[in-house]
């Protein structure tokens, strides 16, 4: 799938393994499985190794780890299903994951401005109109921003103090 990161296409050095294959040369994304069955020989490679995770994933079975993974990939498989949205939450606030975020699958082109929001630095597109807007150069922006974080706290709408504006 095409990546778009830093707000344009960019090659992709990582490669996603299945469980039943063998570890391509180069940076790897396994699963979580994977990655806790084989952790003591994905850390002696010399090679970058990410993890996705899919949306019913315990995080908190990365805890340790995650503060020094240089990739975390957030699996949408439909594009009904927001879970990610929530774990790339914790994964930057609760357990001070600053890697690549990544998100992967199913993602409409309406939400790459909350997946930036979310911390998403990276996406791995599936979805063909999100493709083909994105190669007509349209840029995802959001302009009234809700559930703040960090300095858009400072950014309160004095009637409604749930909502921020940007």
């Amino acid at each position: 799938m095409p990546l778009w990161k830093n707000g344009r296409f960019e090659a992709d050095i990582y490669t996603l393994a299945r469980d039943e294959d063998a570890l391509p040369d180069g940076a790897v994304i396994v699963s979580l499985k994977r990655f806790l069955a084989e952790k003591d020989s994905l850390a002696a490679r010399n090679t970058p190794v990410g993890v996705v995770l899919q949306p019913a994933d315990d995080i908190e079975l990365l805890a340790e780890t995650l503060p020094n993974l240089p990739l975390l990939a957030l699996a949408f498989p439909k594009f009904g299903d927001g879970r990610a949205f929530s774990l790339a939450r914790i994964a930057r606030e609760r357990y001070g994951f600053s890697g690549e975020l990544r998100a992967v699958g199913d993602i409409l082109f309406d939400r790459i401005a909350y997946m930036i929001r979310c911390g998403f630095d990276a996406l791995d597109i599936s979805n063909g109109p999100t493709l083909a807007a994105l190669e007509a150069g349209k840029v995802p922006i959001s302009h009234k921003r809700y559930q703040p974080t960090g300095s858009d706290a400072a950014k309160a709408d004095k009637l409604k103090p749930w909502r921020r504006l940007g």
